[in-house]
């Protein structure tokens, strides 16, 4: 098992230049779907001149390849992340399982790093608020569009868990998701019933929330925007087209359900 480097201060340090995290967006709708313009924005900006430079220190920080020969480039297309909403938890009629947070774009180095970029609308423009090591956002896209076609991707940040829904269907994508609803998966119904249980004490204005024990993980709301704010503004261009996006690291940390950007594990071999 590695941790997903992420938020760290050397990596606050590479993201001076790039954007802060932006304010949580108004909700338009529960589960919108990115446009071709949206991917196309998020594209932009994970390929700005200023990301490719960041990217290169990036991918050079621990030495493993030089500055100079690093050449990252940005791989396919941007790919929307989902993750578990606060409003399914709690039982809302007619809520989703999880709401869009960000479009994610695989970026590769000269030596086969791999780093995710997360980019979100500010504004009229796209911006870079993340970059995490390994593609596990766009691996995982291409595993649920593979086992329930035109499904929905989504994680559960607090355990760090992958599934894909489809209808009244909950499949796991990896590991974590296996261990907690089976290798078959499960439906949407017990699903909801199990992070109800594991998270309904959890949610936004609850006891837990108000602790400033963001996600379990010991860290307070305080500290996950004091880190952001480290991080600096500017970079990345394009249209704005998506909705219902809130930004950045520890994108559920104030909702009391996961702190994804502060604590990523990732399992198994040959995961970038």
């Amino acid at each position: 098992m590695t941790q997903r480097r992420l938020s760290s201060a050397a990596v606050a340090a590479l993201l001076t230049g790039l954007a802060g995290l932006c304010a949580p967006y108004a909700a338009a709708a529960d589960n919108p779907t990115p446009t071709a313009d949206s991917k196309a924005a998020a594209h932009r900006a994970a390929a700005a001149p200023a990301t490719l430079d960041t990217l290169s220190r990036f991918f050079a920080r621990d030495g493993k390849v030089s500055l100079t020969a690093a050449a990252p480039r940005i791989q396919g297309d941007a790919v929307p992340v989902y993750t578990l909403s606060p409003e399914f938890v709690a039982g809302r009629a007619g809520a989703p399982v999880a709401k869009l947070e960000y479009l994610a774009s695989t970026a590769v180095s000269s030596d086969g790093q791999k780093a995710s970029l997360w980019s979100v609308p500010q504004g009229t423009t796209w911006k870079v608020v993340n970059i995490a090591t390994g593609d596990d956002e766009s691996r995982y896209a291409a595993a649920g569009a593979g086992r329930l076609p035109g499904g929905t991707v989504f994680q559960e940040p607090q355990i760090n868990a992958w599934y894909v829904q489809k209808g009244a269907t909950v499949l796991p994508l990896d590991e974590d998701a296996v261990r907690a609803v089976g290798a078959r998966g499960t439906t949407l119904a017990a699903y909801r019933q199990r992070v109800q249980r594991a998270y309904g004490d959890k949610l936004p204005g609850s006891a837990y929330a108000k602790s400033g024990k963001a996600g379990g993980y010991g860290q307070s709301p305080e500290e996950v925007r004091a880190q952001a704010a480290s991080a600096g503004h500017g970079g990345g261009t394009g249209t704005a087209g998506v909705t219902s996006v809130t930004a950045g690291a520890g994108a559920l940390a104030a909702a009391g359900l996961g702190a994804v950007a502060l604590r990523r594990r990732r399992r198994g071999a040959n995961r970038g």
